[in-house]
């Protein structure tokens, strides 16, 4: 599979759970850079922390943790990056992923909070309207999160008539995250290797939807996830959003050092005779570095 992909262009796969060497090398013997792809936030399958830190799972407006009642999917089970703990733990994790000798770079998901609002798209999956903040989607509310802010501010969150109103509010849960991302990506620069992420489509929605400001960040790239079909939009819609990625990122594609930018296609939403390459050919108009595909099995790598 890994030599298909690399006769049709590709130049590295992120791949993630815990891969053995074997894997690995697959890749490389084909040219291919090998990233560890990790759920960062979202720990869902973190027994571990689950069992000894139950306290460090986010707190819902409406004073539930995500470990006890997850919102939306029975995944959905979030760290609070506030929090030290969460810091250390997540730091010490990337930590021995990037010295790893058999990974060329640590690929970052689910780094945010829970989504506020779902695309417009999806909304009819879960049965909802959110055309506002709703309480049991508006993380966090935890003991650390109210003692921090209220240590700036001298205000409590729960104690606003509209938190989602509130700009102090919102910027203070864009930079936990980010100061999270800082801790890792020091962490991972710190053994060599480049940290990249899975984001949001353009920093616009991301914040707004996920409480997530990634061109904030100190990364070596980012695949921001062009999604059309979930906020019911058009092709013409990825070009701008690869436009708005990388104004905020400040250059053009000729501009090297700032972080690469790859456009994020999501293939179920391509499956239309010559959507794929349509889609590709509008990343490529648009300015990007590169395209990514989530996800290889989508792909037709028969032949």
């Amino acid at each position: 599979m890994f030599g298909k992909l690399a006769e049709a262009g590709f130049t590295g796969v992120l791949v993630g759970g815990d891969p053995s060497v074997t894997v690995s090398d697959a890749a490389h013997q084909n040219g291919l850079e090998f990233h560890r792809w990790v759920w960062t936030l979202n720990r869902n399958g973190d027994t571990w922390v689950k069992e000894n830190h139950p306290e460090w799972f986010t707190v819902s407006r409406n004073r539930d943790s995500s470990l006890t009642v997850p919102p939306y999917v029975g995944y959905y089970r979030w760290l609070c990056p506030t929090k030290a703990g969460v810091k250390e733990y997540l730091r010490d994790s990337m930590s021995a992923v990037a010295e790893n000798t058999t990974v060329d770079g640590v690929h970052l998901d689910y780094v945010r909070h829970c989504d506020v609002i779902l695309p417009r798209g999806l909304w009819s999956k879960y049965d909802l309207v959110q055309d506002h903040e709703l309480p049991e989607f508006d993380y966090c509310y935890c003991e650390t999160c109210r003692q921090e802010f209220g240590a700036l501010t001298g205000r409590d969150p729960l104690a606003m008539a509209d938190p989602s109103a509130d700009e102090e509010w919102r910027r203070f849960r864009w930079d936990s995250v980010t100061a999270l991302v800082r801790v890792l990506a020091d962490a991972v620069h710190g053994a060599g290797k480049p940290i990249s992420a899975a984001v949001f489509p353009t920093p616009t929605v991301a914040r707004r939807l996920v409480r997530q400001s990634w061109d904030e960040w100190p990364l070596d790239a980012f695949f921001p996830m062009l999604y059309h079909e979930f906020y019911e939009e058009d092709l013409d819609w990825i070009g701008r959003g690869v436009e708005e990625g990388l104004a905020a990122l400040g250059g053009d594609s000729k501009t090297r050092s700032r972080p690469k930018l790859y456009g994020g296609l999501y293939l179920p939403t391509l499956n239309r005779e010559g959507s794929q390459a349509a889609a590709v050919q509008v990343v490529r108009e648009a300015g990007a570095d590169g395209v990514s595909f989530f996800e290889m099995n989508g792909l037709n790598l028969v032949g």
